[in-house]
């Protein structure tokens, strides 16, 4: 390796290093921050070219080939600034990192986001466009998906976030094509349409379903009747009037699932008393995805630091991480990033635990055999060990790879010791 790293604790430090590693600033660039990348399509099925925003993770490579979960997030020209702040804060030890999508709804949002037509609105005339979800669903089935998976570095594990009418959507998607995606987060959804229409039809339907391996984290804002305060979690279902319809329609399906436990689908319900349904998609995102994907956090990270924990019960911690990982997601992906394995590598180098500094490596190795890197960390390895022979086997793998001078010249330096 270029440079040989002190000894660290690396899981402490690790989230750190990912949030800040790739932080450098342009100079020239007028603002702090820009958030996703504009894209479109034309659809056949709307009519129409749809604004897309595409945020490409911080470690993105072209070069390495690696392909990321992807969540979706409708309104995405409002909440995408929100997802990308969230997933970079907590990519990494507490979610995957992932493609982000927005989805722009700003023009025929109801069109597109509600589950059925209606021309009058609490005994009001109702005149606008409403009620062609479905059609939505099969623009994204039919059209979004594969022009993301076409274009971007995207696998075929997906998550889909709604608020309001969105978050009606994404209850809508769960019920009835449960298959599309493997998460959902649905953020203080609107299941009070059309006189709850959406709620009747779940209590059909959800008991029939299969959601194992499927996931829902769902929220409600802590303003339950619009007059009064004295209304809470506690008795707003025996209230009847149209201002709690909202409220209960959402405790209602949280209800139904709950009762439905044998559906298999990982449920979370979150009543935020602090928040209304403005402000509740910033704390519902945050905590949601930390929900959804709380299978994927590290475990076991003091294991890691303690130089007593043996080599043999540090490698069933990470092959049992490998095995879970590729149940969750369908396929296989390495349990940690090399950096995490390579610098865990030489922190035991540091610490005279070579058989555990070689673990690693090996390790690296095996999930990343596309890295020279990995290699000419093992060529570390045995150089440290005088393995001249070895340590220049590993370092010529490098070369062969990559056809960096460094690593030609690293060959000679080591066959003249």
């Amino acid at each position: 390796m270029k440079h040989i790293l002190k000894t660290i604790l690396i899981f402490g430090i690790i989230i750190l290093i990912q949030q800040f590693g790739n932080a450098q600033i342009n100079q020239n660039q007028q603002f702090l921050k820009k958030v996703g990348v504009l894209d479109s399509l034309y659809s056949e099925v709307l009519n129409e070219s749809r604004k897309i925003y595409i945020q490409l993770p911080d470690s993105y490579n072209p070069e390495k080939k690696q392909k990321y979960p992807v969540a979706f997030i409708l309104d995405g020209e409002i909440f995408l600034p929100t997802l990308s702040d969230v997933h970079h804060y907590y990519s990494g030890g507490f979610m995957p990192e992932m493609v982000l999508v927005g989805i722009s709804n700003e023009n025929d949002r109801l069109r597109d986001l509600t589950t059925s037509i209606i021309t009058t609105q609490y005994g009001m005339p109702f005149n606008e466009k409403t009620g062609e979800a479905d059609n939505f669903r099969k623009f994204i089935v039919t059209e979004l998906i594969p022009f993301i998976e076409n274009k971007y570095p995207v696998t075929n594990y997906r998550t889909l976030i709604g608020h309001s009418y969105g978050g009606l959507f994404t209850i809508s998607s769960l019920i009835n094509q449960p298959s599309l995606f493997a998460n959902y987060l649905a953020i203080d959804p609107s299941l009070d349409w059309d006189d709850q229409k959406l709620l009747k039809e779940a209590q059909e339907i959800i008991a029939t379903q299969n959601y194992k391996n499927k996931a829902l984290f769902m929220s409600l804002n802590g303003q339950l009747h619009m007059q009064n305060s004295q209304i809470t979690t506690d008795n707003v279902m025996q209230d009847t009037t149209d201002f709690t319809l909202f409220a209960r329609s959402n405790i209602a399906f949280s209800n139904l699932v709950k009762q439905n436990a044998k559906i298999g689908l990982n449920f979370e319900w979150k009543f935020y008393p602090n928040d209304i349904h403005g402000t509740i998609p910033f704390p519902s995102i945050m905590d949601g995805l930390i929900s959804l994907f709380e299978w994927y956090q590290w475990e076991n990270t003091n294991k890691f630091n303690s130089p007593d924990t043996p080599k043999e019960e540090l490698l069933s911690i990470i092959k049992h991480r490998e095995k879970k990982v590729k149940d969750h997601f369908g396929y296989a992906e390495p349990p940690y990033p090399e950096e995490i394995l390579n610098m865990s590598g030489y922190m035991n180098m540091d610490m005279k635990q070579l058989e555990k500094a070689k673990m690693y490596f090996e390790l690296a190795m095996e999930y990343y055999p596309e890295s020279a890197n990995a290699y000419d960390s093992m060529a570390d390895y045995y150089e440290r060990n005088n393995d001249s022979e070895n340590a220049i086997k590993y370092v010529t793998k490098a070369f062969k790879m990559t056809g960096d001078n460094y690593y030609k010249e690293r060959m000679e330096a080591i066959k003249k010791k």
